[in-house]
């Protein structure tokens, strides 16, 4: 993993992240433990992961918030199964976000699932721009140091042991991630054309 960083680097976080936040299903939590990891082991430095890691967030929850403003929440239904969340689970995060506005906004940020449509259903639902703006910034400048940290932290403390545990085995590692990737998208996909 920390080879594909040293890759795509500080471009490869940003990428992910903006379009984790916009409302694109891609774990970029997972992508911001690794960047912290690969911070610890000094393919990354720690400094621009976290600048890095708080535009994008901040960005990509902007631009989220912006389609959900310009598209409605119809929009945000009809498309809503393509993120894996089905008709019922919408109707409950879409109930909180109009509840507790800014607070849900930030607290968002650290729920799977509802941190991907905050942006949107901010949008969507009429939160205020420096309400949403507001919320939006504090809460990526307390949720990107957490994630990266949790991953610098792994990596300063069982770095070496992770590393001699998985010499030779990367490229089997990555493709079983894959593949079971598949297998749940496949599971959440034909559950939702169920649903519907």
């Amino acid at each position: 993993m920390t080879e594909l960083l040293d890759h795509w680097g500080y471009l490869g976080i940003f990428v992910a992240v903006v379009l984790g936040n916009v409302g694109v299903p891609i774990p970029e939590e997972t992508v911001l433990l690794l960047a912290g990891y690969a911070a610890s082991r000094g393919v990354l430095k720690l400094p621009v992961v976290l600048i890095v890691g708080v535009i994008s967030a901040a960005a990509g929850d902007n631009i989220g918030y912006w389609l959900g403003h310009c598209y409605g929440r119809r929009a945000i239904e009809r498309f809503g199964h393509l993120a894996f969340i089905p008709p019922a689970r919408m109707q409950k995060i879409t109930a909180f976000m109009t509840r507790y506005g800014a607070l849900a906004i930030f607290g968002a940020r650290f729920i799977v699932g509802v941190r991907t449509l905050a942006g949107p259903l901010a949008g969507a639902t009429g939160v205020r721009p420096l309400t949403f703006v507001t919320a939006n910034i504090l809460g990526a400048l307390v949720y990107v140091p957490y994630a990266v940290g949790i991953g610098y932290g792994v990596g300063w403390s069982l770095g070496d042991t992770i590393e001699r545990l998985f010499t030779g085995r990367v490229d089997y590692i990555i493709l079983g991630f894959l593949v079971l990737a598949l297998i749940i998208g496949a599971i959440r996909f034909c559950r939702a054309r169920r649903a519907h």
